[in-house]
Parts: structure tokens; sequence; C-alpha cells
């Protein structure tokens, strides 16, 4: 097992050396001039609302590095007698709610995100979401405070954990919806897309940091005891800077241009405008958002028809049923089920976040290159045929380098698709009147489904029956086959936005009518295909 672990850690460095020789240099280039094209304020303000991405993956991951002193801290000593089978279940079930017990608040955060986003803008929506940040951090790495001295509390205040834990959850709910919402709405249609894509950069990013922060703090410390009383405070308490750091900075950039139109400040989306577009392109999205404002809908959530809504649950739904997070959450003990050693199972799934930020950064290159249609179509395929396949290697036995590939197959088919585009469709098939009742459905369709991801996995890998039978591999058959049924569902249902403005994305669903138009979604990539980056 070891020589395969080396093996597979060269073959690893040497596609990656071998893509950086042959293009590094293209993709820089073409990174370049398209950034060169762009007004420095949109870039600014995209960097600082992509900080929300980066604390949504910082705050979900910063929770895997702590479990098992979670478990020593707050569970094992409310049970008496774990080595009775009822008394390890319950301490196992209460563990696990514990440690998802930030997806509670993600869920209500998701769906507290159309209220928040239409009622209070997408900027103060935004330093909601950071001040829960910076709550959840200080609260949990403290929990006991104020009615104990920190440090000292132990297991009574797990419950105090738990509604910091949801707090921070509902923080990343309302980031994970008004972060790509903020910046499709200041993005030029040419290379919204691309803008788009790095707040999903930004999450994978937060996740590698905290990876490192972790395993810093837990090499800091004088042992496990030290890390089960102490040291997991600091991993908590770690996340609270780059919270105060998104905090300070939402408070220098503007609210929207269309939500401002919304609320009837004409005068006061011009005056953004004029910083991020020139006078010519200013004046026709000011048109394009009267017109489109002017229309005389009800602004109910169904106004362009249930099919619109349809499409966007969808794409949420399966972005977590193509079984992303089973490799994000459960990588570790993936890799230990293969025969690793707890720092080799480390060093993998460091390798899985690597390849998960490279090819994030190949679809930013190349979202409003190709389109968001293909892109879907082919990562979908890639999956699923790396989930049929690694499912395959587990039944018939061989849990080596092969598994190894297959899930870095997976992981780059999802990087370069599902992961970041999905977040660019969301953001731009909505129109203007409902796009902030209709993401809060879609966001919180997503956390759900992450919720059922997360949770079924476990049994449909450990039930007896289908391990006796498929020896670890039908979860990965099920996530295979999802695969499928996502890229057919993008084939036949899903409009293509490239090049479109938020404005023109409205024209392809009927305002009052039953859904979207069959002319108008075969027309639809060769309409932006015309359209091209302009």
């Amino acid at each position: 097992m070891q020589c395969l672990l080396k093996s597979s850690n060269q073959t690893i460095y040497s596609v990656i050396q071998l893509r950086s020789r042959v293009n590094c240099r293209r993709e820089i280039r073409l990174l370049g001039n398209v950034m060169s094209r762009l007004n420095p304020h949109v870039v600014l303000l995209t960097l600082i609302a992509t900080l929300g991405g980066l604390l949504f993956g910082y705050d979900t991951a910063v929770i895997n590095g702590a479990v098992d002193s979670l478990k020593a801290y707050f569970i094992d000593p409310r049970f008496a007698h774990l080595a009775d089978a009822a008394q390890a279940n319950a301490a196992n079930s209460l563990l696990g709610f514990v440690v998802s017990s930030a997806l509670i608040g993600c869920i209500i955060g998701g769906l507290l995100g159309g209220w928040v986003s239409t009622r209070i803008g997408r900027q103060r929506g935004l330093i909601i979401a950071a001040l829960l940040f910076l709550v959840s951090a200080l609260g949990a790495s403290a929990p006991e405070f104020p009615f104990a001295a920190i440090g000292h509390g132990g297991p009574g205040y797990m419950w105090n954990f738990v509604v910091y834990r949801i707090l921070g959850g509902i923080g990343v709910g309302l980031a994970s919806m008004l972060s790509p919402m903020y910046i499709a709405e200041i993005a030029p249609p040419r290379v919204r897309g691309n803008l788009v894509a790095w707040n999903q950069f930004a999450i994978i990013f937060g996740m590698l940091v905290i990876y490192f922060v972790n395993f810093g703090i837990s090499k800091a410390g004088s042992g496990d005891a030290w890390l089960n009383t102490i040291g997991w405070r600091y991993m908590f308490l770690s996340g609270a800077i780059p919270a105060s750091l998104f905090l300070i900075l939402l408070f220098f950039v503007p609210e929207t241009p269309r939500f401002l139109m919304l609320k009837g400040d004409e005068s006061g989306a011009r005056a953004v405008l004029a910083k991020l577009v020139t006078q010519e392109e200013s004046e026709r999205e000011i048109s394009e958002i009267r017109a489109s404002l002017g229309e005389h809908h009800s602004g109910k959530l169904l106004s362009f028809g249930v099919l619109l809504i349809f499409v966007g649950i969808m794409l949420s739904v399966f972005q977590q049923f193509v079984g992303i997070n089973v490799v994000l959450y459960y990588a570790t003990d993936i890799f230990r089920g293969m025969g690793l050693t707890t720092n080799a199972s480390l060093f993998q799934t460091i390798i899985v976040g690597a390849v998960n930020l490279i090819f994030t950064v190949v679809a930013i290159l190349t979202v409003d290159r190709f389109g968001r249609r293909p892109l879907q179509i082919i990562g979908a395929l890639v999956m699923a045929v790396s989930m049929l396949a690694l499912g395959t290697d587990f039944w018939l036995g061989g849990k080596g380098l092969v598994a190894l590939v297959c899930m870095l197959v997976y992981t780059a088919g999802f990087a370069v698709s599902w992961g970041p585009v999905t977040w660019v469709l969301l953001s731009e098939i909505f129109p203007n009147q409902i796009r902030g009742k209709a993401m809060a459905i879609a966001v919180a369709a997503q956390w759900i489904a992450n919720y059922l991801v997360s949770w079924t996995f476990p049994i449909l890998d450990n039930n007896p029956y289908l391990v006796r039978h498929f020896q670890h591999g039908f979860a990965y058959w099920v996530y295979g086959v999802m695969s499928i049924l996502a890229a057919l569902f993008v084939w036949k249902m899903v409009p293509e936005t490239k090049g479109r403005s938020l404005e023109q994305m409205e024209a392809i669903w009927r305002p009052a009518g039953k859904g979207l138009p069959e002319r108008e979604l075969r027309t639809s990539v060769s309409l932006s295909t015309r359209s091209g980056l302009h």
C-alpha cells in the first residue's frame, strides 16, 4: 500500500507539472486578457464579495479537525458505559447532531436569504452574514462564556456550542446565496460567469486554509489532552480573523444597481454603474433594468412559471446528489478504508483539495468561453464514469491506485463544472422581480440535499447487506447514476446564459405562463454563441 501511495503521489505530481509546463503561460495570458478588460473597481468588489465564499468554506470545514476533540469534551462524559452498544449508538447519534448542527443554520439562512436580499439589500445582507460568522467563531470557541471561566465549562455547555454553530450556519446560508448574487449584479455580461466562479474558488480555498490551520494548531499543542480541552477552541476562534476582515470591508462596498432600482433609487444606481462600466453600458443597463421592472409582474414566486423554479431547485439538488460532499466530508475515512494510515489519509485528502482548487481555476478560465451548458454536461459525464468506475473497483476488491485516480478525476470533473457553474447559473437565470425569493428556495434546497447526502452515505456505505454484496461500492454507483441524470437534466431543461445580460435572460421565460418556450430552449445556445465576449 505504501508503494501504491508513493506511486500515486508521483503520478499526480507529474501530471500537475506537465499541465503547468504546457498550459500555464496560455492560461495566465488568457486570465490577464480578461482581467485587463475589466474596471479595477469591479475586480475589487468581486474580491470582497468572495470573502463570503471563503468564510462559507472555512466555517463548514473547520469542524473536520475538531470532531474527535468535541467527542472527548462534550459527548463521552455524558455516557458512563460507552462499551454498551445502546449507549455507544446514542453517543454516536449525539455527536453526529453536534457536528452537523451548522447545516440546520444553513437551511434557515438559505430560506431567509430571499427576504433579506429583497427587504434589507444585498450589501447589508452580507454584513449580517459577516456578523454571524464573527459571533459564531467567538462563541463556539468559548461556549461557556460568560457563565463560567473560559476553558472550564465542560460538557454542560454543549447546547451553547450548538447554538453558536447554528448561528454560523445561518451566516453560511446567507453568504452562499448573497455573494454570487452580488457579484452577478455588478459584473458585465461578458465576464459574469468568470467573476461568479471566483466565489467557488474562494469556497475551496477557504476549506484548504482551515485544513492547514487545523493541522498547525494540532501540531502546536502538547498532545491529545491539550487538543481535546483547549486546542479545538483555537480552530473555531481562527475564523474570527477572516470574519472581521470581511465585516470591515463590506462597509466600503456599494449596494448593487439592480437592488437600488428595485427600491426606486435610479440616481443611486447610476452612481454605482458609473464606477463599474462605461457611460454607454451604464445607460443600456439602466434602460434594461427599468424596462424589466416596468413590466407589470406580480413579483410572486411563480409569476414566471413553475418550470423556472423547478430548474433552479434541481440544479441545486443535482449539485449535491452527484455526491461531492461524500468526497469533501468523508475522504479521510474513505482513504482509511483503503488501508492507509491516518497521516497518509490526511495527505491524500489535501491532494483532493488541491485538485479541486486547480480545476476550479480551469472553470473560471473557460465558463465564459465555452458556455455553461457544455461544462455542466461534460462535467456530469466525467463524474458519472469516475463514480461508476470507483464503485466497480471497490466491488472487485481493488482499493489502491485505481480508486485514488477515480476520486481525483471525479473531483476534477466536479470542480470544472457543477461546483462553480451551478452558482453561476443560479445567479443568472432568475428575473429581477423574483431573484431574491427564487434563489432563497434554490439555496435552501441545496442545503437540504447536502444534509440528505451527508446523512445517507454512512448508511449506504456501512450497511451489512450492501457491504457483503458490493464491498462498499454501492453508494458510488448511486452517485454515478445521479451524475448521468444531471447531464440529461441540463441537456433537456437548462438554457444557455453565456453573454446575456440578466434582463435579457427574462425573455427566455414566459412572464406569466407555464415555463420555457421550446423555441427559446432550442436556440438559446446559438444565440449566446453569437453574442460572444464583447
